[in-house]
């Protein structure tokens, strides 16, 4: 076993008003239901508890879960820090961070995930190479969904 890591930092203005872009990424599981691969979130409060579907990387399956403290900063930020509860193999930290722009909302949104996988440490340029993909195809995913979610909310 060997632990891998990747990060990602995308920013985009999203034309919708930043109340609205702060309802739906304060909401366990309207998030959960936007973001591909994310079977669920738990909502515990100050943590929220992340399962993943199984992600394929090098021909394994690999299920996830992991717990994050969240930190909310109202229509502003949500930083949010890895705090395992019991034996995890992934974790993330990072931001959402939300800033006024024209008639829309600045997004901004940081992370970094690090990942217990079993593979050698050999293997670190595919795996890495593999969970960017992931990480970027979910960030596609998740910009599509909240756009939609978005403009739904605004019928």
């Amino acid at each position: 076993m060997a632990v891998f890591s990747s990060s990602k930092r995308s920013t985009a203005v999203v034309p919708h008003p930043r109340d609205a872009v702060w309802a739906v990424l304060s909401d366990a599981k309207l998030v959960a239901r936007l973001t591909p691969m994310v079977r669920s979130i738990e909502d515990h409060g100050s943590t929220w508890l992340w399962k993943l579907a199984p992600i394929e990387v090098l021909g394994k399956s690999i299920g996830l879960s992991f717990t994050e403290r969240m930190e909310f900063t109202p229509k502003e930020r949500i930083v949010y820090t890895h705090e395992p509860k019991g034996a995890e193999r992934a974790g993330v930290e990072g931001t959402y961070q939300l800033a006024d722009s024209g008639t829309g909302t600045r997004l901004t949104i940081e992370l970094g995930v690090e990942v217990d996988l079993p593979f050698p440490k050999l293997a670190k340029p595919a795996v890495q190479a593999s969970m960017h993909a992931v990480i970027a195809a979910m960030g596609v995913g998740f910009a599509r969904n909240l756009e939609r979610e978005l403009a739904r909310r605004e019928r």
